[in-house]
């Protein structure tokens, strides 16, 4: 039952239900963390507007394992997460299609075939619709030319029974879109945004056919027709607009979904990649997508990275090299042993992080989601009053009066309202997503549009955190040989550094290795050593306090040394100058060595540096600036910056972070350049900016719509149309996003 307390011998962990209970249909797909959070990610069909979502929300909230429950209403998933058995998952799909929605296990195939499904439905149903508008409106020429007493009252009965045999078989058959999402609702005693829809077209429908049968000249079977077709424009424009914007997210999710072939006792076998697990053994081959993380056991090729690294050049991958999911592997077959299971790998972490940002909620959907409640009420209350009050205080007659209440259930709809947010956040995490920009959380590009300070730390963030040979050109190239030789068979930093600055022959030597000191070997009958100065280095040469250092020492020889620096980015100081052009006061703080991050202060123009500092004093600085109002986006990437990334007002971290940074940081970027923080940056000030516009268009138009409708001056065509252009209007300028151009200062 949704609510049970955990058995103390669950120990904080989900279970399954036991095997007494009856099989839940949805606990295989449900996961769960350390925390005792059970996950699950699920499709939810029929959703068509803000209330929806609120309906759906607020009903799962109120069950009170539930710890977080959103729908996305551009992509249709609803993230669920609860304490308890995994076995709860069936209690709360029921709960959802208790309210006349479809839920099912969240699926991208599924998601690509039920998305063709419905357009080629909603194509049908239009074209049905537009065919039988275009028929209607020939007769409705004659009626709106003439009047009874001219044609004949005989012939214009004639003409009404025969737009009546069009209209009533075009708006049963086109009509299903909303009448089948109403009549789900109304079943489970809910109202959703299709029921005033629906209600509008029989209310139209019903009249004209009795007045039809009462020679009336209240008959107003081509309004309905076209008041369908419009409604159905709008419905098939928002699907496409909303399936558009979803495309980027849908392909990275795709690449979770297919089989991977796998040797199992030496036979070739094909499963699910959801089910491959460490240190099972695939086949990657040319031209197919790496399944899983892992390293290469047999063959050489070039692998496209771009997805893991942001860099356009494929890099080699051989025997011992790591591969991850995702990748692309371009020119020969691969054997791959899995390090780490696919539900863990990084193209799944990626995944993750995309839908918790696609489920956060910021400040305006919250607003979105407090008028979506006050929908149904307001809109059925408004069109009753209207109604009534043009019966009996206006004089009108029922008929008249009834149209105008068709007229204001159709005009108020809170679609555009509920667009205003979604299609942007969708359009804005795609768009990132393509420069290789992760958004973690909904609210990252909303505070993130805020910031007004920018602080860094240094290694790793503004610099690439890889040491670099700086004085390669005055080195002996024997002696640098020897150096990389001996080098090559380390894991230092410094070491790797060294062996990657010579691109020549690495000499076989037996190297021993010195802890806290160094590296040795014997070469042409002399002892060779690469290590510390206090180990083998000259103590009386001058040091450079910026730069690291490592010392050559051949036996009769003068020792020799090896100057490392940790370089900035090669687009730092465009970086920098951006936001300097933005008036961005710069700080910038590191746990490294003063002399250190002096020099970098001054090679990038930085006037406000404080090195050796530790965690605790990070986070001091950044309250200090807080305290000050300052609106702080925070770049960092290893642990004595994680607690300033999960407090700044925004926080950026790059894929080399440490997984704490990462997981602290609302943003990650990938690839070796710092520009994508321009590119974030831009988008969330430009997606803010189109969310304000969408929210004032949208309360624009009810202030101006409404009155119109209940004054009688909005005829139920002119209400669809504008009902729909609201819509249309808000998502063309959502997709605004697509054509944004990034400016460098």
């Amino acid at each position: 039952m949704a609510g049970q307390a955990l058995p103390a011998q669950q120990d904080n962990h989900c279970s399954v239900a036991p095997e007494a209970q009856a099989p839940s249909r949805y606990a295989a797909f449900v996961t769960h963390d350390d925390d005792g959070l059970c996950r699950l990610m699920l499709s939810v069909d029929g959703v068509h507007c803000a209330a929806c979502i609120q309906r759906i929300e607020s009903a799962l909230h109120a069950e009170p394992a539930i710890r977080h429950a959103r729908l996305n209403f551009s992509t249709g998933r609803l993230a669920l997460e609860w304490l308890g058995d995994a076995a709860l998952a069936d209690s709360f799909a029921a709960k959802i299609e208790a309210l006349g929605y479809k839920a099912h296990p969240y699926d991208p195939r599924d998601l690509s075939h039920d998305s063709e499904k419905e357009n080629r439905f909603l194509l049908l149903c239009l074209g049905v619709a537009g065919f039988a508008a275009g028929n209607i409106m020939l007769l409705s020429v004659a009626l709106w030319s003439s009047t009874g007493e001219v044609m004949g009252m005989a012939m214009r009965d004639f003409l009404h029974w025969i737009a009546a045999l069009i209209a009533v078989p075009a708006i049963g058959f086109s009509g299903r879109p909303f009448f089948r999402s109403a009549l789900a609702a109304l079943s489970k005693g809910r109202a959703n945004m299709d029921v005033p829809i629906s209600l509008a077209l029989l209310l139209t429908v019903g009249m004209s056919i009795i007045e039809t049968f009462s020679h009336g000249e209240h008959v107003y079977f081509d309004s309905a027709v076209m008041l369908m077709f419009f409604l159905l424009v709008g419905r098939y424009l928002d699907f496409r607009a909303r399936r558009s914007a979803r495309d980027t997210a849908s392909g990275l999710l795709s690449m979770m979904a297919g089989t991977a072939t796998i040797l199992d006792g030496g036979q070739q076998r094909m499963i699910p990649i959801r089910d491959i697990e460490a240190d099972m053994t695939v086949l990657a081959g040319m031209g197919e997508r790496i399944p899983a993380d892992g390293v290469v056991l047999s063959g050489q090729s070039d692998i496209d990275t771009s997805l893991v690294t942001g860099e356009s050049v494929p890099r080699p991958a051989g025997a011992q090299d790591e591969v991850y999911a995702g990748t692309m592997n371009m020119s020969a077959p691969l054997t791959i042993r899995v390090s780490r299971p696919a539900e863990e790998s990084l193209l799944a972490d990626i995944v993750k992080l995309m839908e918790q940002a696609e489920q956060g909620q910021a400040r305006y959907v919250r607003i979105a989601d407090r008028a979506a409640r006050l929908y149904t009420p307001v809109v059925h209350t408004l069109a009753a009053l209207a109604f009534l009050g043009w019966l009996f205080l206006g004089g009108l007659a029922w008929q008249p009066a009834l149209m105008i209440a068709v007229t204001v259930l159709i005009i108020t709809c809170p679609c555009a309202l509920g667009l205003a947010v979604p299609v942007v956040q969708v359009l804005a995490i795609g768009r990132l997503m393509k420069h290789k920009i992760i958004v973690k959380s909904g609210d990252a590009l909303e505070r993130l549009a805020g910031v007004d300070t920018l602080m860094l730390d240094k290694t790793g963030t503004l610099t690439l955190g890889q040491p670099v040979l700086d004085n390669r050109g005055h080195c002996d190239p024997q002696a640098l040989q020897l150096a990389a030789s001996l080098a090559a068979q380390s894991r230092h930093p410094l070491a790797r550094a060294l062996a990657a600055a010579w691109d020549g022959q690495i000499l076989a030597l037996d190297v021993s290795e010195h802890p806290g000191q160094g590296l040795s070997a014997q070469w042409d009958g002399q002892t060779v050593k690469l290590g510390s100065r206090s180990w083998c280095g000259d103590q009386a040469a001058p040091a450079a306090a910026a730069q690291l250092e490592l010392w050559l020492k051949i036996d009769g020889q003068p020792p020799c040394a090896f100057h490392f620096s940790d370089r900035l980015r090669e687009d730092a100081a465009e970086v920098l100058d951006y936001f300097r052009a933005h008036n961005f006061p710069l700080y910038l703080v590191s746990g490294d060595r003063n002399e250190a991050v002096g020099h970098v202060a001054a090679e990038s123009g930085i006037k406000d540096w404080q090195g050796e500092t530790s965690p605790a004093d990070k986070y001091e600085r950044l309250q200090e600036l807080r305290a000050q109002g300052r609106h702080v986006l925070m770049l960092g990437d290893g642990l004595n910056d994680a607690p300033v990334l999960a407090g700044a007002d925004a926080s950026m971290a790059p894929s080399t972070a440490i997984d704490m940074a990462q997981n602290a940081a609302d943003i990650v970027f990938m690839g070796k350049a710092l520009r994508p923080v321009i590119e974030a940056y831009e988008t969330a000030r430009f997606a803010q900016k189109l969310v304000k516009q969408n929210f004032t268009l949208a309360v624009l138009y009810n202030i101006v719509a409404v009155p119109l409708a209940v004054t009688g001056q909005v005829t139920p065509m002119i209400a669809a149309l504008a009902m729909s252009g609201s819509s249309l209007v808000v998502i063309a300028n959502s997709f605004r996003l697509r054509w944004m151009k990034t400016r460098k200062g």
